[in-house]
């Protein structure tokens, strides 16, 4: 079997591997040098190929994916500030461009905690339950699709679109808590403006509710499910066809912690780059400043978060006229939560007032070109691809360690 029908093998259905596959042949038995024994080493090997691969008990992979998902965001959740920072910078042009000058930007101006590791918290927060609900509700889709009888590739998509939907509502908030905190990074930050300036996640959690009602933690849930829904749905699809073909390649269920690793990181890299405008999109939606407030917070002299329709101790304002908005935001580019502005553009800036995330990702395009549908595209495909990499190979560790212990459990009884 050549390369080229290997790859074209991504996305069909598993098929019998042939004896005359290089690989495979290389790893079959000859017992005793007998030329008439190959028939049936080669049929032992196909069987342990085809034969129904192992599933695991729920809640074995619920944790596996648990504990491996948070722990590869925590790991790479400095380069997701450095992304967000490029996505969301709301002065144009941005001042955040390239990821290395980036990263070391914020590590010297806003420090470890409060600069890179921005947003932690609810990152964390919503990180473990997330995964949790993702691998319980991938393993049902997956496992009772594949025994319907459907493509175990569409059942691949399919598991990571339906797990991804119902995790949502797990992390969406703590997406949006996040995001922002990125963005603003230390509190009362001299190095960037952002609009945001919570003292903490608690201070966030509760400025939000209070000032744009409990509906703002899930703004762009929209956008987010147009992000992770066909992110999830191709990281799976090519994770779980580059095993299948690591494991034809090798002729062996265990085809070693290098192509593990390779798998993953491929994997999640690949989705990352391929969903990275839509990601752009969701990070400017849950980012964004509303122009009016903004400009009333400014005109009052307010040091409350421009992004918050309320701003001073007095309680909410009203709305500035739409002309001041106009004169005061020249440099900016925000994207409204609350449906499009009546405010008059200002001449050079590229606005996008809009809550719709097709016609945000078409205003993108015709205001920055396809540059601005890949913004953060290199801290993205980089995190994504690491991340992955990180919960994938910690899944399939812990699970061979779940079940080994199950089995000594088992011969003690």
């Amino acid at each position: 079997m050549s390369l080229t029908s290997r790859v074209l093998g991504l996305f069909t259905t598993t098929e019998t591997p042939s004896s005359d596959s290089p690989a495979l042949a290389s790893h079959l038995p000859n017992i005793h040098g007998s030329d008439h024994a190959r028939p049936a080493a080669d049929h032992d090997a196909a069987s342990l190929l085809d034969e129904e691969e192992p599933r695991p008990p729920y809640i074995h992979a619920m944790f596996a994916g648990g504990i491996g998902g948070t722990c590869g965001d925590m790991l790479m959740h400095s380069l997701d500030t450095v992304k967000t920072r490029q996505q969301g910078d709301p002065n144009f042009p941005p001042k955040y461009a390239s990821m290395t000058s980036s990263y070391a930007t914020i590590f010297r101006q806003e420090g470890l905690f409060r600069g890179l590791y921005g947003g932690v918290t609810p990152a964390l927060f919503g990180s473990f339950p997330g995964t949790v609900i993702f691998f319980g509700v991938y393993e049902f889709t997956k496992r009772q699709m594949i025994d319907m009888g459907i493509n175990p590739s569409l059942a691949y998509l399919s598991g990571g679109f339906f797990a991804d939907l119902a995790a949502s509502i797990v992390y969406v908030p703590s997406e949006v808590l996040k995001t922002r905190l990125q963005l603003q990074g230390r509190y009362d930050n001299p190095h960037f403006n952002s609009g945001y300036n919570y003292r903490s996640t608690t201070d966030a959690l509760r400025t939000i509710v209070r000032q744009e009602g409990f509906r703002a933690l899930f703004y762009g849930y929209r956008a987010t499910i147009y992000r992770d829904l066909p992110f999830s749905a191709l990281q799976f699809a090519f994770y779980e066809q580059e095993h299948r073909l690591a494991k034809e390649w090798v002729g062996s269920r265990d085809i070693g912690l290098g192509l593990e690793i390779l798998t993953a990181v491929t994997a999640g890299g690949m989705a990352g780059v391929m969903t990275c405008p839509m990601d752009v999109v969701k990070t400017r939606i849950q980012t964004q400043k509303n122009p009016e407030a903004s400009s009333s917070n400014r005109t009052l002299g307010s040091t409350k978060a421009a992004g918050d329709p309320a701003s001073t101790k007095e309680g909410p304002r009203h709305h500035a006229p739409s002309h001041t908005t106009s004169n005061l935001r020249a440099h900016s580019r925000p994207i409204s939560t609350s449906g499009a502005s009546t405010s008059v553009a200002p001449p050079g800036a590229p606005r996008l007032d809009t809550s719709s995330f097709l016609t945000g990702l078409k205003m993108i395009y015709q205001t920055e070109g396809l540059a601005g549908w890949f913004r953060g595209v290199g801290p993205r495909g980089v995190w994504t691809s690491i991340q992955s990499g990180t919960m994938l190979v910690m899944y399939q560790y812990l699970l061979k360690k779940f079940d080994a212990y199950q089995g000594e459990e088992g011969d003690s009884l």
